[in-house]
């Protein structure tokens, strides 16, 4: 029966291709020659009867066949981890590389900060984090988890809510000062707005609502729209994970305090459904939770 199955190594080697985006790449990720390369993934293509990949001179694209294959192969390998990991696991303990994505910004100030004592727990996990805003096709692109922050509602994906994330309207103090206080959503149409996306989901007396900002600065950079408010440009709905120092110390100032981001969208992670979630899936996803909580910590002391 084994005859009818694809070699192992066959698929590990298609992996690698698409992962490293070309036949060379994955050659010397593998030790292997471009030769042998192709000449696997053409054996690969030929026992199953479809194009799996284009090829050009330098790089490969996956077919639509050869993206839907790809995703099982992802599959197949982590099953495969994960069963030697229950091998090698007499202690327990989670084990294997995690590949995680999160956004840039949050990663880098409430992820990176705890990475450490997570490692220090879980010894035997190899971590691999991808910090990007834009969005992640987790099962395509082969990460065991995402966090996100989004209303998720019509996620296909396992969705854990790790906190609430709650978002406020701020400015600078100089910059309301050189351009006054808003008391209404209208008055915005009077002031310099800044954001990085193209709609505010704001709840307000009136219930919930949609705000499009006319932002004057056109960035995907979370960053630059909060250093830019810092310096008195504009305004912008921030939120507090963001922004909770600067306000505690002052140096931004919460306005039209009757509004604040939706309630509904929250921090989540984000993984493909499995009967059985992976240990090292599960550690981290519990680790994170329990450092945030259903208060963050950069609310506490913030009147919310």
């Amino acid at each position: 029966m084994g005859k009818a199955f694809t070699n192992l190594e066959d698929l590990v080697i298609f992996y690698h291709i698409v992962n490293a985006g070309s036949l060379s790449g994955a050659g010397r990720e593998l030790c292997l020659s471009p030769a042998v390369i192709c000449r696997r993934l053409r054996n690969l293509e030929t026992r199953l009867g479809v194009r799996l990949l284009q090829r050009t001179t330098r790089h490969v694209v996956r077919t639509e066949i050869g993206t839907g294959y790809y995703q099982h192969v992802v599959a197949v390998l982590a099953a495969l981890e994960e069963a030697e990991t229950f091998i090698r696991g007499c202690s327990g303990m989670p084990s294997g590389v995690l590949k995680v994505s999160v956004p840039t910004t949050f990663g880098r100030l409430h992820v990176a900060p705890h990475l450490k004592t997570f490692l220090e727990r879980y010894p035997g996990i190899t971590l691999e984090i991808s910090l990007t805003d834009g969005f992640t096709d987790v099962i395509a692109e082969g990460f065991d988890l995402a966090i996100r922050i989004s209303t998720l509602s019509d996620c296909p994906l396992v969705a854990r809510r790790l906190c609430p994330n709650h978002r406020v309207i701020c400015a600078a103090p100089a910059y309301l000062r050189k351009h006054g206080m808003p008391k209404t959503l209208d008055d915005l149409k009077e002031h310099k707005l800044l954001s990085n996306y193209p709609v505010w989901s704001l709840e307000g007396p009136e219930g919930a609502l949609t705000y499009r900002p006319k932002s004057f600065i056109t960035t995907n950079s979370s960053d630059l729209v909060r250093e830019e408010t810092l310096a008195g440009i504009g305004i912008a709905l921030r939120s507090t994970w963001d922004v909770g120092p600067a306000l505690k110390a002052g140096t931004l100032q919460r306005i039209l305090t009757q509004y604040c981001g939706s309630p509904e969208t929250g921090i989540y992670a984000v993984y493909p459904s499995s009967r059985q979630v992976p240990a090292k899936v599960r550690a981290f996803v519990s680790h994170f939770a329990h450092i945030y909580g259903l208060q963050p910590y950069w609310d506490k002391g913030l009147p919310l």
